[in-house]
């Protein structure tokens, strides 16, 4: 499985949570603590919001530990709000174009865990895309399948309902598939303001994720940057974490 982080808050440099912690993104990219998958090497990709709408995206196919060009870039990038993302691959390829995270005008989005069946389920799934959502299907993954079908839901107007319904729709397509592995996800999305966060299983062996910080520095992450456990707050199954500028995050039942 993946790991991921994403920050909002004061700007930051990006080296601050990917590369400087004790548990930081990097090692987590070659030890993860809180997944059976321990190493992360299948590319990565960071994203971040500076002066305009539409976010910056960085992606490839090294493995994060090993691309100078990631260390050069994170030292150097500051962001109110930025994603970062090692991915371990569930069996799509190793693509700049399957790495996380995933853009779409000012809407970004990264993904951990699989829909259970995808090989069932994918081009049903993909069937629901209008043409002018699937001119933006450059890779093969379900996580960027499950990030355009948001729009396909009424991202724009209410991303939370967004959320739900294309959880549901996905969880309907398996069952209606005969798929009988689980749909386990964590996932965060963000518009540049707001910062939506999931943690969703069909089963009770959700992916991990936690949340630690204030209004005005708000992390979450796949597991806790360092041993403080007391700093971190796990949120639990079947809930929506909400985040947005001067106000203390919430969280929402997914169901």
């Amino acid at each position: 499985m993946c790991r991921w982080l994403t920050y909002s808050g004061r700007p930051i440099y990006l080296d601050a949570l990917i590369f400087e912690p004790e548990n930081s993104l990097i090692q987590q990219s070659l030890h993860a603590r809180k997944t059976q998958v321990t190493t992360n090497g299948d590319g990565f990709g960071v994203g971040w919001y500076g002066g305009r709408k539409v976010p910056g995206i960085y992606r490839d196919i090294l493995p994060a530990w090993n691309d100078a060009n990631l260390k050069s870039l994170a030292h150097q990038v500051e962001a109110c709000l930025f994603f970062a993302h090692v991915r371990a691959s569930t069996g799509t390829a190793t693509s700049r174009a399957n790495c996380h995270p995933f853009g779409l005008d000012r809407w970004m989005f990264m993904h951990n865990g699989q829909i259970g069946g995808y090989d069932r389920v994918r081009r049903r799934l993909e069937a629901l895309l209008p043409d002018d959502l699937y001119r933006h299907r450059h890779g093969t993954t379900d996580s960027e399948l499950f990030f355009l079908l948001l729009f396909v839901h009424g991202l724009e107007d209410d991303p939370p309902e967004a959320i739900r319904r294309t959880i549901r729709l996905v969880d309907t397509a398996a069952t209606e598939a005969g798929a009988t592995d689980p749909f386990r996800m964590t996932a965060a999305l963000s518009d540049g303001t707001h910062v939506y966060a999931i943690r969703h299983s069909t089963d009770d062996k959700p992916p991990s994720l936690y949340w630690g910080g204030a209004m005005d520095a708000l992390t979450v992450v796949s597991e806790p940057l360092d041993g403080a456990l007391a700093h971190w707050t796990e949120v639990d199954p079947e809930r929506l974490l909400i985040a947005a500028p001067g106000h203390a995050p919430r969280v929402e039942a997914l169901n």
